[in-house]
Formats: structure tokens, sequence, C-alpha cells
């Protein structure tokens, strides 16, 4: 199993069934990127491009996909970013983190459909980092 540090960006209309490694494929007509986990393990992610999702950008054919890419129902548990065409590893996060960042990301999807931005002043994103963070 080895990481993948450098990752390409492939447009496609349909992701393929093979998938290789390095390569982040992007569907932007069906808002979906796909690529193997960086960790080496071989396993397909996907990340549907939404509001309330994974956001794609691209700058001199590099791609990054925010926010980080948290393999949290595979085996390996990576934690990883896409920026700027390399694989930027973040820390493992324990169970309590995962589940306080599912959270996180059902509110905010609840507050763009709602029309709620997120608010500090409300807890919001400073309460999430203080638990994150310990």
């Amino acid at each position: 199993m080895s990481r993948v540090e450098v990752i390409s960006v492939q447009h496609v209309e349909f992701i393929p069934r093979a998938l290789s490694s390095g390569v982040l494929y992007v569907s932007k007509k069906y808002a979906t990127a796909s690529h193997l986990c960086c960790c080496g393990c071989g396993s397909t992610i996907v990340t549907p491009l939404k509001p309330g999702g994974w956001r794609y950008a691209e700058a001199d054919g590099k791609p990054t996909l925010q926010p980080s890419i948290g393999s949290w129902n595979l085996p390996c548990q990576s934690h990883y970013f896409i920026r700027h065409g390399t694989g930027a590893w973040a820390p493992q996060w324990s169970k309590q983190q995962i589940q306080d960042g599912k959270e996180w990301d059902r509110q905010e999807r609840e507050r763009h459909f709602d029309g709620k931005p997120a608010s500090l002043d409300q807890g919001g994103l400073r309460e999430w980092l203080r638990r994150w963070l310990g």
C-alpha cells in the first residue's frame, strides 16, 4: 500500500468502471468526482459536487476538492485533502470527532437549503472546532 501524493484530473462525462491511482475523475455534467483512496488501499471514493457538499476547483490543471475526504466507512479510515494536485494528509479522527463531523455536515446541508448561513455567534463552527480540538 503506497500513499498517493500527486493527483491529476481527468474530465469525463461518466466515471469509468476502472479507476487509475492518482487521478481525480470529474464529471461536471453529473456533478460527481471520483478517485481511488489516496492511502493506496484501492477503495473508490465518490464525492458528489453540490451545495452543502464537496466543491471542485482547478488551477493550472491541478485539482482541489474541498472539504477534506474522510474515509470513515472504510477500514483505512484515511483523512486527507486534495489541494492543487497533491494529497495533503490530515490528522486521524477519533470516533467522537467523526460523529461530530457528520453532524456538522448534516447541519450545514440543512442551513444551506434553508438559506441560513452558519453563525459563529450561535455556536456553529466555533463550537465544532472546540470539540474537535479538545
